[in-house]
């Protein structure tokens, strides 16, 4: 009897369980219908169906990566015309070989609108994930294919093509949001005007622009990103140009797609960490912008100011360039001659300019361009068009030359015209210039020789020291065992970040610098090296590995290791392709592209991190120096909590401290830290508090309003007692916003935060709760720092400090 009923139940969970139907290849009269059926490749690596995002009442055909968790979709065909309210969508192939995608009501929403009819249409999905239509009889031509209609994702095998008769192109559009894949606001295509090149759209305006081919590789990339696995191919023919890459290594998997921020990221499956790891991104930095340095200058993030006019160039406007406003450019210093004593001056090492109005031919050779440039006086510059072999081709450019910009490795020799007194201008300088290089080289030989000895001798005594890493206890002074994280070779850093090299860059904080680097397996790491004239030492550095070396939550960055080498001290992060908070919001066309749901996403998860160190660690975790740049964001805008160098631990009993060394930044600082040294849980809320007024303004704290409102504190108190806190919303953002009381809410918490006495904050746990609507919001009090407390009248406050660096070593008042 006991069996029986055991083999009941078996039954009866084995008939409640959903199959799932695979299709090799589909035929007219097969239907696919819901999420129960899919059509899966040869080779079981790319699987197409039915699938849902965050609401499973609307529905899309597509595909995705069968056997990767959690899945990657890289096309869905109805992006834009998705089924709502149904469960059963109804995917076909017609008779004619037409695809059609119904609704639950038998309508069609979404076709192919195959031109060919088709004579025994067969419909399957191929393993390098295109699906395609053809013919019983003739499998190898495709009557529709997918990849003729790319989405956001372009795969190896897929071609980005433009006509050069018609004008018409594909491209990669980017998702609306990371859950809504309708067609978002930026384009990746080839533009066809003058030499084909590659560009990124926003609407009609370039933001963007990766550049023309060189028979190598696409102009702006640098040669480093050459990559052994991929063959890039650009044919320009005289109907059309395409531009896509194949793999040559089959083994692994790769895709390159545009996210919804307008930046193109190319991902790599890894097979050890089961995940996708970034390969490259960009935009990589402002230079990437398109013509942010205006006409005829170069931009260079080595230096400053980033924007400098090219030889025999001045500012328009000198005035506007000396405040660093550089969209109206440079104008020839001395206009050209026309005629043959013009000169051209050699450039290398940069990204070719825009190539939109300029003119080329295959045939001729460099002597002979150069020719053909002086003979016409609009003509600006010449290029070979192609560098293989030795260079062919001519590439002219006429009148301006815009969007260069310095390259961190590679790059092509071009020739700019100037007029002759600038060829000798360049030559006279040249000759004074060996002379002082001669002077030098004898000084520093001499200096080189004498402190050899000494520098010998040192790093001999510091040899062996990396063998084993001993950390000290602050509190107690003994020594104890190294903490079980990797421990990078410092060579290995260093030939990831090409030496430290200032183009790998990103930043610098109060620790010191911060460089991108990419390891020999592909895999990009941020790297923070300690600075001699650091504000923090070796004790923060040890602070800062103990510290997150043992924490772990997907709202705080990871540490994947540190480096001691004689007076080095690194600190290897993952790398956050997004940056940092304060690079989106604070920045006049990046925050356009924060949403209401990523801002709302973005305050929560910094919310979430902070209940997780001041509550859930096994240690009571004070930040103590949380501010927009601090806050950085992966590839989907989730926010991660970094930089823990001036962080302190508390045990269970212990809710306060005190301290004469004030550290911290301006306008994050809470009213009794920057005043008696005294920091708690409710000093980091404070300094969440500015940030989430922050992140719903666009405006940082420091920025002084009108009236008497001092900051943004004043300014946002000020409009929730006139009832009109809506109008705090950033201008960027407020047209997306459908529910107006989640900003409300979470002004509200903001200015509950910020308060004047750390008791009348909340703590964490009850900011998430009330963020998530789950508890009532108690009336705010004035907030700190309010125009009084100064002894303001209207209209003549006056800021205390507008520094935004870390500050340190400030004695309590």
């Amino acid at each position: 009897m006991e069996s029986f009923k055991v083999l009941v139940l078996c039954f009866l969970l084995f008939h409640s369980i959903p199959s799932i139907y695979t299709h090799e290849t589909l035929v007219p009269g097969q239907l696919m219908k819901g999420d129960d059926e899919t059509l899966v490749s040869p080779g079981a690596t790319f699987e197409a169906g039915f699938l849902s995002f965050d609401d499973p009442n609307i529905q899309y055909f597509g595909i995705w990566y069968k056997g990767i968790s959690p899945r990657t979709v890289v096309w869905i065909a109805n992006r834009d015309s998705p089924i709502r309210n149904s469960s059963s969508g109804v995917f076909n192939v017609t008779d004619g070989g037409n695809l059609v995608i119904l609704d639950g009501t038998g309508v069609a929403v979404w076709s192919s609108n195959t031109s060919v009819i088709a004579k025994k249409p067969v419909v399957q999905l191929l393993d390098n994930g295109n699906l395609v239509v053809m013919e019983e009889s003739n499998p190898e031509k495709f009557l529709w294919q997918s990849f003729d209609l790319p989405g956001d994702t372009l795969l190896p095998g897929m071609k980005l093509r433009s006509s050069l008769v018609s004008g018409e192109h594909t491209a990669l559009i980017s998702w609306r949001d990371t859950q809504d894949p309708a067609n978002g606001l930026y384009s990746y295509h080839i533009d066809t005007h003058g030499l084909p090149q590659v560009v990124i759209t926003k609407g009609e305006m370039i933001v963007s622009r990766i550049g023309s081919w060189n028979g190598n590789i696409l102009s702006g990339i640098p040669s480093r990103t050459l990559y052994k696995s991929f063959n890039f191919s650009f044919v320009l023919t005289d109907q059309e140009v395409s531009y896509g890459y194949e793999l040559l290594n089959r083994s692994v998997v790769s895709r390159y797609m545009l996210i919804p921020t307008g930046i193109v990221n190319r991902f790599i499956f890894s097979d050890q960490t089961k995940g996708w790891q970034l390969y490259l991104a960009g935009p990589a930095d402002q230079c990437d912008n398109y013509a942010i340095c205006g006409a005829n200058a170069n931009c260079d993030v080595t230096n400053s100011p980033t924007c400098e006019c090219l030889q025999g160039f001045i500012p328009k406007y000198q005035a506007k360039w000396n405040s660093q406003i550089w969209s109206d450019g440079c104008i020839r210093r001395v206009d050209l001659a026309c005629g043959k004593s013009d000169g051209f001056l050699k450039f290398t090492g940069l990204k070719l300019p825009d190539t939109s109005t300029s003119w080329f031919d295959k045939s001729l050779n460099l002597e002979e361009c150069e020719n053909l440039c002086l003979k016409n006086c609009s003509c600006a510059a010449y290029a070979n068009l192609d560098v293989r072999d030795g260079g062919s081709g001519c590439l002219l450019w006429f009148n301006n030359l815009v969007d260069m910009r310095t390259l961190s490795s590679g790059g092509q020799d071009f020739y700019i015209r100037v007029a002759a007194s600038e060829l000798d201008h360049k030559n006279g300088s040249k000759k004074k210039l060996a002379r002082i290089l001669v002077g030098c080289i004898i000084f520093m030989v001499i200096m080189i020789v004498l402190g050899v000895a000494i520098l010998w001798k040192k790093k001999l005594k510091k040899a062996g020291k990396n063998q084993k890493i001993k950390w000290k206890n602050h509190t107690d002074n003994k020594e104890k065992d190294g903490i079980d994280i990797p421990i990078f070779d410092l060579s290995t850093i260093a030939n990831a970040t090409s030496n430290f090299s200032i183009n790998y860059k990103l930043g610098e904080g109060g620790f010191g610098p911060v460089y991108k680097g990419i390891l020999t397996n592909g895999k990009e790491i941020a790297v923070k090296r300690l600075s001699n004239n650091s504000g923090q030492g070796p004790k923060e550095f040890i602070n800062e590995v103990e510290l997150i070396a043992n924490l772990q939550h997907r709202n705080l960055v990871k540490l994947l290791g540190c480096c001691i080498h004689g007076d080095e001290r690194l600190l290897i992060y993952e790398f956050m392709t997004n940056r940092s908070l304060d690079y989106f919001i604070f920045d006049k066309t990046r925050r356009s592209l924060l949403h209401w749901t990523w801002r709302f996403q973005i305050i929560c998860g910094i919310a979430k991190g902070l209940l997780y160190l001041h509550e859930d660690s096994r240690l009571r975790i004070i930040h103590r120096d949380l501010k927009t740049s601090n806050i950085l964001l992966d590839e989907n805008m989730n926010p991660k909590i970094s930089d823990f160098g001036i962080a302190r631990t508390f045990g269970e009993d212990e809710a306060e401290g005190k301290t004469k060394r004030i550290v911290g930044t301006h306008g994050y600082i809470s009213p009794e830290y920057a005043a008696r040294g005294f920091f708690s849980v409710k000093s980091d809320v404070f300094s969440f508090g500015v940030i989430v007024l922050e992140i719903v303004s666009g405006r940082k704290n420091s920025y002084f309003f009108h009236h008497n409102d001092l900051d943004l504190l004043g300014h946002a108190w000020r409009l929730w007692g006139e009832e009109r806190p809506l109008e705090l919303i950033d201008e960027s953002a407020a047209g997306n916003i459908t529910t107006p009381s989640e900003v409300v809410r979470c002004i509200h918490v903001g200015l509950l935060c910020v308060q004047e006495r750390p008791d009348d904050r909340p703590d964490m746990s009850a900011v998430v709760l009330m963020l998530n609507g789950e508890k009532p919001l108690p009336r705010p009090k004035e907030p700190a720092f309010y125009p009084h407390q100064f002894g303001c009248s209207s209209g003549n406050c006056e800021p205390q400090s507008t520094n935004e660096m870390s500050m340190t070593l400030l004695d309590a008042r």
